[in-house]
This record gives structure tokens, sequence and C-alpha cells, in this order.
């Protein structure tokens, strides 16, 4: 083919067309992706090769062109959206995740013991961004654990008494059978403007609060996978705390995971479920990863795969809000793999025993808060 002469009218207007259609392919090539830039390119080049013959030609080839441009324009301008509405979406997703930033309380904190407990605390209020670390203050009658602590960096004591004088919120982190003798020993350091948190198992509020009368009390059950700030915990109200004494502690063990505010006729039940579930969940684990092997997995493989499952699976339950019952029906296809599993697990009562567990764990809770 040949262009029309240059001095044929149609030759202005192919030329002109063409050149426009080069420019707006040159800026398709820069803002858009590289297929919508190999696209405006290939229509051009088909375009050029049917070059006008006659004005009528150079006129329809220009309103091609035209039309090329304005078909670019507007996939750039929905991959556009596109991209901003997923983005959208991933922020808020992001936001839900992560929830409100945290704040830190700007309250100063004791720890009347400093075992492997209260260091997950320290730790996880700390990376939490609730507590500062000269806002902490801890003592222990163990001088290896009170070293550990200095390397965190939050001060130590010798005695409760001088962490309760500078502690508006104070843990009691001692052993079950210590902590009535501890608030008993610093209970003339306290006042009504402080708050006593206990988390020493089966230790009820009546009893907290006779040691540190009119001083407001709430009794914390967590359970060990504070230690990677995921606990699982919930907690009882003394007849002197408030709501705002609540909020404080929903705040800092919101850093290290999850609690509810349940009747202190509960907290056994609480025990039995998320207190001794960690034990339930490292069996599950261990058994599944022995399954594995069983079936031809190198142990290490089939523990992570084991681990991660029963992580993913939490995760659904909890994210998605759907029921597990649900949940476990979605991935179980008629006639299929993971039917058979299951109909192995109803037939063994792995259910039964299971929520067995957790009634056993419970009532024997209740026995050891009597004695």
């Amino acid at each position: 083919w040949h262009p029309p002469p240059p001095q044929h009218s149609a030759f202005r207007l192919w030329s002109m067309s063409l050149g426009l259609a080069g420019v707006r392919c040159l800026a398709c090539s820069i803002s858009a992706s590289r297929s919508l830039a190999a696209t405006s390119k290939r229509s051009l080049y088909s375009l050029a090769r049917a070059s006008p013959r006659s004005p009528a030609l150079a006129y329809h080839t220009a309103a091609a062109l035209r039309r090329c441009h304005e078909d670019a324009h507007s996939l750039l301008s929905a991959e556009a959206r596109t991209e901003r509405r997923q983005a959208a979406v991933f922020r808020a997703h992001v936001a839900e995740k992560e929830g409100p930033s945290a704040m830190s309380l700007g309250k100063s904190i004791g720890f009347i013991g400093a075992g492997q407990m209260a260091e997950a605390l320290i730790r996880g209020f700390i990376s939490g961004g609730v507590a500062d670390v000269g806002s902490i203050a801890t003592t222990d009658i163990n001088s290896e654990r009170l070293e550990l602590m200095k390397t965190i960096g939050v001060s130590v004591h010798a005695t409760s008494e001088e962490v309760a004088q500078r502690s508006q919120i104070i843990f009691m982190c001692t052993k079950p059978n210590h902590i009535q003798d501890a608030l008993r020993n610093m209970s003339g350091k306290l006042s009504k403007d402080q708050l006593v948190v206990s988390i020493a198992a089966g230790t009820t509020l009546a009893s907290l609060e006779a040691c540190a009368p009119g001083i407001p009390v709430v009794r914390v059950m967590p359970n060990t996978p504070c230690f990677v700030n995921e606990t699982a915990a919930a907690m009882c109200l003394g007849s002197h705390a408030t709501a705002e004494h609540e909020a404080d502690v929903q705040a800092l063990f919101g850093a290290v995971g999850k609690i509810h505010t349940v009747p202190e006729k509960l907290m056994d039940a609480v025990t039995g479920l998320s207190g001794s579930g960690p034990a339930y969940v490292y069996l599950m684990v261990e058994a599944l990863a022995d399954g594995g092997v069983a079936a031809g997995l190198p142990r290490n493989v089939a523990q992570e795969l084991a681990a991660q499952t029963v992580l993913g699976g939490a995760k659904m339950v909890l994210e998605s809000g759907r029921h597990p019952g649900a949940l476990k029906d979605a991935v179980c296809s008629p006639g299929g793999t993971t039917i058979a599993g299951v109909h192995e697990l109803e037939k063994a009562g792995v259910r039964a025993a299971l929520m067995n567990a957790v009634v056993a764990a419970t009532n024997r809770a209740h026995e050891l808060g009597k004695m």
C-alpha cells in the first residue's frame, strides 16, 4: 500500500490521524498496563495497513483510531476503578483485623510476682502499646526473675509494698496459695483509687476482697497462649470494680489476645474450656501429626501441617462468623475423603470426648476452689 500523495487533502487527514493515534498509543504505553499498550499498538498497526486512498476512507480510518483510543481509555478507567475498589477493600480488611490503634492507658502498672505469665503480660502490654516500659514495676522472691525484668527495662523492687505505692493497676501473679498473704501484707498501702487484678486460678473474689477491704478487684483467667499474644481469657468483677476498671482490663488484655466478662460462677467453666483447652489442642495437633507420619509424611512436615491446619481452622471460625458445623460441611464433599475421615472421628467418639474433657476440668476446678 502507498499513502495518498502529499498534495491530496486525504494525506493531511491521514497523517494527522496517524500522528494523533501514535501520541495516544504512547500515552497508553506509559499510563496503562503492558497488555493495554500492546492492544493499542496492534490496533494502530492494523489500521495503518488499511491506510486511506480516499478522503472518505481517511475519515473512517481516523474515526476508527479515535474509537480505538476511546476503548483503551475506557478500559484504563475500568482498571483504575477496579484497582481503587480492591485497595479500598484491602484497607477495610486490614482496619477490621487490626482494630483501633492501640493507645497507652497512661497508667502505672505493678506486678507482684514476675514469673512466666507475668513476663508474657509485660512483654505483650509493651509491644501492644497499652503500657510504657517506664510505667511498669515488678517484684519477685526469685532474683533471677528480677534480673530478667531488668533486661526488659521495667523497674524492679524488693517488696510488694514498694510496687503497690507506685502502681495504679496491680497484677497479682503469685502462686494461688501465696496470693492472700501478699495482699494482706500490702493492704495498708492500697487505696480505693487503685485496681487489683488477680490471675491466680481458683482464688475467689470474696477471698481477695477479704484481704483488701474496699479495694476494687478483678479476677482474670488467662491461658498459656498469652506467651504469643493469643490468650483466650475471661474476667469477673468484684463488688467495688466499675465499668472504667473493666475497660482498663479489656484494653490491657486486648493487647495479648481476647477477653470476655462473665459472672464469677462461670469462671470454673472458663478454666475447663480455655484455661485447660490448650492441652486439648496440643493433643489434637500431636495426633494429627502422628496420622500424617503413619501416612508417610516426614515428622517435621506433618507437625507443621497439623499445627497450621488448626491455626487456619480457628481463624476461619473467628473471622468468618460462620458456625463451625457449617464450615465443616463446606469441606465435606459427598463421598469424598473428608467425610470418610469425619466418620471415623464420630465412630471414635471424639466429639463426646472433647465435651467430657471440658466438663471434667470444670468440675475439678470447682473442687479445688473449695479446698
